[in-house]
């Protein structure tokens, strides 16, 4: 064997071309290893995704772990055949339990999940434990709201108060305190939110005096004048500076025993199950009925997030009605599972009715829909 310097491209007698290709091939081969290793560490990394899929089912006038998912005491009420069923999903990622690139991109070709931005579930700086706090948070308030709008759906009367939730600026941190209850603008009672913002807006700039009840250490309550300001917000309005809250004191007691479940979608079909359990009958007959939709105490209908989903989870249970937020039609467009007909509603009034016209025996179909 030779040994020959770089320049030198003359072969001896003997000699190959073999061993510059071999380096090479060693080279590619090398590459391609490194190249491998370096997908296969990235298709582990956590990314910034969340994946939506079906959830649990509940009948909202059925039982859940052996309790009823409503009940109501303080009232008579009714036994029903009805199925109202309301819908969950599962929620992947996010925060602290970031996905891999294998788990969306079997989510991405799975036609019953989403993949959706991370920020579109969470806001910036939220952990998941603080998102599973406010999750939980909407629960409870949804339930008061489902409340407060079957008994305003049922001619009912009750007591609200806006409350204090916290401040947004410090424009009455002096005069205000968390959990007082805003009872009266200029001698004024005040009687939603609406009339207070009005009122706000007429009084203008001027310090105003608000009268609110406030709860001493053990929880009694007892009025008292305050002077607050304003400050004028970017369209225009007198705003006081705090987040507002609402109070409830209900004729009746309504329970809920669902467990591990969050947000404030439930809140209608909660709602329409309270309206079925104070009237006689079954509000949608024999019809297995299914929907989703935040509740306002005035019975709108508010849009949620998971629609797709959500249809999907009521076909599998057997629903062949299903109650759109009106608001979540154009997402709900093209993606309605067969057999399902999708009802489009945009208050508890308009549920209500279609179910108690379905029940008459009313085809799903005429009514509008989000197909």
């Amino acid at each position: 064997m030779h040994v020959r310097e770089p320049q030198d491209s003359t072969l001896e007698p003997g000699d190959s071309a073999r061993t510059p290709q071999g380096s090479k091939t060693i080279k590619r081969t090398s590459a391609g290893i490194v190249a491998l290793l370096l997908i296969g560490v990235m298709m582990f990394l956590p990314t910034n995704f969340m994946i939506r899929s079906p959830g649990p089912v509940f009948n909202t006038l059925g039982e859940d772990n052996g309790h009823d998912v409503v009940s109501i005491k303080g009232a008579e009420t009714y036994p029903s055949d009805s199925v109202l069923d309301l819908l969950t999903i599962y929620v992947q990622g996010g925060g602290q339990n970031r996905i891999t690139i294998p788990v969306v991109l079997e989510a991405l070709i799975n036609p019953t999940k989403d993949v959706v931005p991370e920020e579109t579930i969470i806001s910036r700086g939220v952990s998941s434990v603080e998102k599973n706090e406010q999750n939980d948070f909407m629960m409870t308030s949804s339930q008061d709201l489902a409340v407060a709008a079957a008994l305003t759906e049922l001619d009912e009367d009750f007591t609200e108060w806006l409350t204090v939730a916290e401040f947004s600026t410090d424009t009455n941190e002096k005069a205000l305190e968390p959990k007082d209850r805003l009872l009266k603008f200029e001698g004024k009672e005040i009687t939603s939110l609406k009339e207070l913002k009005s009122d706000l807006n007429s009084h203008g700039a001027e310090p105003a005096t608000l009268t609110v009840g406030r709860p001493d250490k053990h929880g009694v309550y007892s009025n008292t004048d305050v002077t607050v300001n304003t400050t004028e917000a970017e369209n225009g309005d007198r705003q006081l500076g705090v987040y507002l809250g609402a109070e409830y004191e209900f004729p009746i007691d309504v329970s809920f025993g669902l467990e591990n479940v969050g947000g404030p979608s439930a809140g209608m079909m909660f709602a329409l199950a309270i309206i079925d359990r104070l009237t006689e009958g079954s509000l949608a007959g024999d019809v297995h009925v299914a929907g989703t939709g935040e509740i306002t105490a005035d019975g709108e209908v508010k849009p949620i997030g998971g629609i797709a989903q959500k249809m999907v989870a009521s076909k599998n249970a057997g629903a062949t009605v299903f109650l759109a937020p009106a608001d979540n039609c154009a997402e709900a467009v093209g993606r309605v599972p067969d057999g399902l007909n999708v009802i489009k509603v945009s208050t508890l009034s308009q549920a209500r009715q279609a179910l108690e016209k379905i029940s008459k025996g009313e085809d799903p179909k005429t009514f509008t829909t989000c197909e």
